[in-house]
This record gives C-alpha cells, sequence and structure tokens, in this order.
C-alpha cells in the first residue's frame, strides 16, 4: 500500500484556540507553498463565541414548526464558530464552494449536537453524553432555548404537525391516479428514508445524529422533508403484516420510543411476495456472477426492493434519499441536502455520464470549469461519443411510458442534443455521492450480478447506496424488476436503469479529506482515483477494483474508511489510538491522543472544529461502544 509512505496530516485535531478567518487560513494541505506536515499553530488567548447558524432561506408562505404541541418550544439551531482551526487541511476530493456550502465556519461537538441533548443529563431531557468531555463555554448554546427536555418527544406526531401547518406550500397526489402533481408555485416533498435492521445497536449518540436530522430537515424547513425508518426484520417467519403485537414487539425490541411512529417494516420474505416469478441466475453462473451467494430478494444484493415498495406506498413524496445509519454529518443536514439537489438540477446533460465517472480532485483540475474542460478533452482523445439520452443494447426491453413513444428527456435536449442548456434546470432523478463508473473491466466485486439481462449489459455503478432517486426512476426500477424480472446489485441497479432509459443521473463531488499528504501534489491522488480508463473510475485502472479499493481507508467517506470513524471519535472528544506512522497502521501500535485531558491541557488548542463534511463509516462512537 504505497500510499502509506505519505506523512500523515494532524491538521485536523487543533481546536478552538486556533481559530483564523478563512482569509488568514493556510491549509496543511493540499498546500503548493508549504510542506506538510505543518506542526502545531499558534494559539490564540480568547475564544471567540459560537453564533446561531441559518442556511435557511427566507419564506413567508412557511410556518414555524414546534417540539411541542402547544406551539412553545420552536425546533432549535445549531451553533457555528466563524473561522476554522489554522492548518486544517482542504478537501482533497470535491469541494464546498461549487455547492455553495459555506467553508468559513467550523462546528464543535457542542454548537452541532447540544441543542439535540448532547452535555446534559438523560435525567433532563438530554442524552448523558459530552458531560465527561471539555466543554469549556459551550453553555451558551443553551443560552436561547435552555436544555430542551426531549425525554417524551413522539417525532412521528411533531413531524405530522409540522407537515400540517405548511401542507398549503406543497404538491400533493392527485387521489385518483396517485400522481403527484407538480403545479407552479407548490414544492415537491423529500423523504429521508434511513435503512435499519433488528438487531442494531442503538445508543445515545446514534439517538442525537436522528433528533438534528428531523430537526434540522423536516422542522427548520416548515416540512419539506419527511424523516422514515425503513425497518429490515431478519427473521422471516414474523408476521410483520398480520399481528399488530408482533409489531408491536418488535419496534419495542428494536427502535427508541421516540422514533417508533416513523418505522415501515420489511422482510425479505415480504418482497417475495410483491416480486413473485422465477429470476434467472445473473450473467453466467455464481460464484463468479454471484460472489455475494445469497438470493435476489435479498437485502445484500437488492436493497432498492423495499424502497421501491416504500415508493409506491407513498405518493405524496417526489424524491427519496436513501440513507444508512452508520453515516455522520459535520454541519447541517439541510445545508447538505439542499444544496447537493439545487446543484444537481443545475447541471447540463451534455457529457453528464462523462463528469459523472471522475472524481474531482482541486489540487489537480483547478475550478470546476476547468475540470468540465478536461472531461471534454479527455472525451476527444479517446474518440469516443459522449454518452446522450437512452442506452440502446440488444437485451434492453422497454418500459410502458417508452412502448408510449413518451421520454424521460426535456424537450429542449430531444430538440437540439448539443444545446448548452439542455438538462439546465431539470431535477436529477438519481444524486451520487461518489463516482458513477462502467463496471466492465473494473475488477469491482460485483460488477456482473446482473439477472435475467442475458449477455452482459452496459452497466453503471456508484460505491455505497446513500443517494437521492426520483420517483418516476424507482417507478421504473419497479417495472424492471416486476414485469422483466431484472435486477443488479444495490449499488448498481439505479445507476444502470438510468443509463438504460435515459434518466438524469449526477454524481455530487462533496468535500472528501484524506488523513496524508500525497506527493506529487494532485497529480497523485489524481493517478489512483481517476486511475482507469481516459483518467476515469471506470474500467481498467478504477480505484473500486478490489485489489485498489485500500486507497480509500484514509479517507472521510468509503465503505472501508478507517479515517473517518478516527476523526468522528476524536471530535467527540475521545482519545483515541491513532496508529498512522511511517510504517502504517499498526495493530497495538501508534499514540493515545485526544481525550478531555488533552483538550483541557495548557498547550492544547481546546477542542476540535471542523469544517462541514460527510464522514462513513461509523461503526461505533463512545469508546465503550466498540464492543458492541
Amino acid at each position: 500500500m504505497p500510499w502509506l509512505k505519505f506523512p500523515p496530516l494532524n491538521g485536523y485535531f487543533h481546536g478552538l484556540k486556533a481559530l483564523v478567518a478563512k482569509s488568514e487560513h493556510t491549509p496543511e494541505y493540499p498546500n503548493p507553498a508549504h510542506q506538510a506536515p505543518l506542526g502545531e499553530p499558534p494559539l490564540n488567548q480568547d475564544v471567540p463565541t459560537p453564533k446561531l447558524y441559518n442556511p435557511y432561506s427566507p419564506d413567508s408562505n412557511a410556518e414555524i414548526c414546534y417540539l411541542d404541541k402547544n406551539n412553545t418550544i420552536p425546533a432549535p439551531s445549531l451553533y457555528a464558530y466563524e473561522g476554522v482551526p489554522q492548518y486544517m487541511p482542504d478537501p482533497s476530493i470535491g469541494s464546498h464552494s461549487i455547492f455553495g456550502i459555506r467553508d468559513d465556519v467550523c462546528f464543535d461537538r457542542f454548537g452541532r449536537y447540544g441543542p439535540y441533548g448532547l452535555g446534559y443529563k438523560l435525567v433532563d431531557g438530554g442524552s448523558d453524553v459530552g458531560v465527561d468531555t471539555e466543554s469549556s463555554g459551550s453553555e451558551v448554546v443553551w443560552e436561547k432555548t435552555g436544555q430542551i427536555n426531549y425525554g417524551q418527544i413522539d417525532w412521528a406526531e411533531v413531524q405530522d404537525r409540522c407537515a400540517t401547518a405548511n401542507k398549503h406550500r406543497f404538491a400533493e397526489p392527485d387521489p385518483d391516479t396517485d400522481m403527484l402533481k407538480l403545479v407552479d408555485g407548490k414544492k415537491g416533498r423529500i423523504a429521508i428514508v434511513i435503512r435499519l435492521y433488528t438487531g442494531f445497536p442503538w445508543t445515545q449518540l446514534v439517538v442525537l445524529n436522528f433528533r438534528a436530522m428531523i430537526n434540522e430537515l423536516v422542522l427548520k424547513s416548515g416540512g419539506e422533508y419527511h424523516v422514515h425508518f425503513l425497518l429490515h426484520v431478519k427473521d422471516n417467519n414474523l408476521p410483520i403484516w398480520s399481528d399488530d403485537v408482533s409489531v408491536q414487539q418488535l419496534l419495542d425490541s428494536n427502535v427508541p420510543p421516540e422514533f417508533h411512529g416513523l418505522v415501515t417494516l420489511w422482510s425479505e420474505a415480504q418482497m417475495e411476495l410483491f416480486y413473485p416469478g422465477k429470476f434467472e441466475d445473473p450473467i453466467g453462473k455464481p460464484p463468479i456472477n454471484n460472489p455475494a451467494m445469497r438470493g435476489v430478494h435479498g437485502v445484500f444484493r437488492s436493497a432498492h426492493l423495499p424502497l421501491q415498495v416504500f415508493a409506491l406506498q407513498h405518493p405524496e413524496y417526489e424524491h427519496f434519499w436513501n440513507w444508512e445509519m452508520d453515516m455522520r454529518y459535520l454541519g447541517n443536514w439541510y445545508e447538505l441536502f439542499d444544496r447537493l439537489g439545487s446543484w444537481a438540477d443545475k447541471q447540463p446533460r451534455k457529457l453528464l455520464w462523462e463528469r459523472n465517472e471522475r472524481y474531482y480532485i482541486p489540487s489537480h483540475h483547478g475550478t470546476w470549469e476547468n475540470f468540465t474542460e478536461a472531461v471534454e478533452q479527455y472525451t476527444k482523445d479517446s474518440g469516443k461519443p459522449g454518452v446522450f439520452g437512452p442506452v440502446k443494447f440488444d437485451e434492453g426491453k422497454q418500459l410502458r411510458f417508452e412502448q408510449q413513444g413518451e421520454s424521460v428527456m426535456p424537450s429542449s435536449c430531444v430538440d437540439d442534443p448539443e444545446n448548452p442548456e439542455c438538462g439546465v434546470g431539470e431535477a436529477a432523478d438519481l444524486i451520487t455521492l461518489n463516482p458513477i463508473f462502467d463496471v466492465h473491466g473494473s475488477a469491482w466485486v460485483f460488477a456482473n450480478d446482473a439477472t435475467a439481462y442475458g449477455k452482459t449489459p452496459p452497466r453503471r455503478c456508484a460505491i455505497i447506496t446513500a443517494s437521492r432517486l426520483s420517483r418516476r426512476l424507482l417507478l421504473a426500477m419497479h417495472e424492471e424488476v416486476w414485469r422483466h424480472h431484472h435486477t443488479m446489485f444495490s449499488e448498481m441497479f439505479p445507476p444502470s436503469v438510468a443509463f438504460h432509459h435515459g434518466f438524469k443521473a449526477v454524481y455530487a463531488p462533496h468535500p472528501v479529506y484524506l488523513d496524508r499528504a500525497w506527493d506529487p501534489l494532485g497529480s497523485a491522488v489524481d493517478k489512483v482515483f481517476n486511475g482507469g480508463r481516459d483518467h476515469s473510475t471506470s474500467a481498467v485502472g478504477s480505484p473500486f477494483d478490489l485489489r485498489n479499493e485500500h486507497n480509500h481507508k484514509g479517507a472521510t467517506w468509503y465503505f472501508n474508511s478507517e479515517f473517518a470513524g478516527l476523526l468522528w471519535r476524536r471530535w467527540l472528544g475521545y482519545a483515541q489510538r491513532d496508529t498512522r506512522g511511517k510504517d502504517g497502521h499498526r495493530k497495538g501500535g501508534g499514540k493515545i491522543l485526544g481525550g478531555k485531558r488533552a483538550e483541557e491541557s495548557e498547550e492544547s488548542s481546546g477542542r476540535m472544529c471542523l469544517r462541514s463534511f460527510l464522514v462513513h463509516p461509523i461503526k461505533f462512537e463512545a469508546p465503550d461502544e466498540k464492543k458492541l
């Protein structure tokens, strides 16, 4: 693993005493003027006061949403500090600025989670979390609201009241057809569907994360979003659709009471009823083409099936974010999802699939405009035309709307495919958080898990199933499964259906950080992360090749990341063993760093404060959870 020879970056771990304005900030990496690591930053005598953080656009039609029935406790706001700690690295992949996400502020644990129960006791309606960490100055986050008592809250009732109060703002389905009527002035609502399973080890930190999500996405937005838990019941013998007592027992055993009303149950046996009939083996025979050696209705190979059914049962939503329990966000959830959605909707269709298959690396590509020009040149040099519209192939079958002569392409694109405005302003049917790559020749382990397509169909994939899917894409996927008995591996099916039928799919290059100073600057990261065909993530040389995936271990966003968990737990205030030495990751090696004593020492820069970014996977948070 050659990347382990690069020096570890420690600028992430500086705290509140090292804050500087963005204009005075020197990133430890990537930085052409200074070679990492940069050492310790100068410390300030005084720590500034955090300020209320408001990423919401004013809407005179929006009604305020409250936590209580008497409308006396409005949803709280999180707090942020102006500036960032000196030497905090910049993203190695992706960007804040292209989305309009602020990168001139940072979040500490109390400003981020204090409004939702961090830092005060469970008996007072808090969480008991954070009370044993360094907390100087944290009381400011409760000055306006007090420490809110979440002890008896029912989030389903709270969300429903918010949705009812703001019903006038949103499109509703036609009662006769269940089709969503998108009329001028009315917004389409978005569901956040969190994938839960029986036996999941809930903790108070997990609870804090979802309280934050509901407050920031649902209540503070006036009901633009609605949070749901889709609970996978692993025991196929349980009568989850016919016995209320069994359902209640499942909820009591697997979900905290405050979230009970948000849960929809499903099982693999239930999916066999929704999608009956014979499904042919994938291309060839297992284990080469079904390395999971599992059934086609199972969650591992077909996690999209229950989401398709959920969309059928909830015609009130225009889009659905598919989300997982082990994902966290440093920042405001609404700012993330809103800005990603707005940006994706603005992307033109021309060379969109070609941009989608590449990581955007600012230190190598420069501005986003430079990146788009580079992609155009890569495409010309390849001698292949860019992908545009539905992709035809011998084994492809039409969906009903296509048989009726309809198309998902905007009329401006049909009339003039070269129109640079083609697709601009068109809502994205799929937003992914990793590149959408061509699996053919990529050596990605599940590349050939495509059921009932005959010979190898053209396939696209985005690793990690976290994504936003439109209702019309989910209905197209549903028809492919029930009618044609087509399906593919979970991370491959949504992008491939979009690819086959001309839906608008967009990879959103959100900020991703690396734990080491890769060198040469820019080109080293690009060579590995865009090491596939024509400087992309596709085909031979893909970073998603099983032999190459180790390169993601030092990134903040990938299923095998080790750095994401280390950074998150340090930010929460817990001491961690940091094994990122010259010899790489060594079990039992490294030093114990961080924690209360370290953050309270006179030489310390204080508790950590980080810019907003996603981290995944977070398999445990507090040190005593590691054994769970």
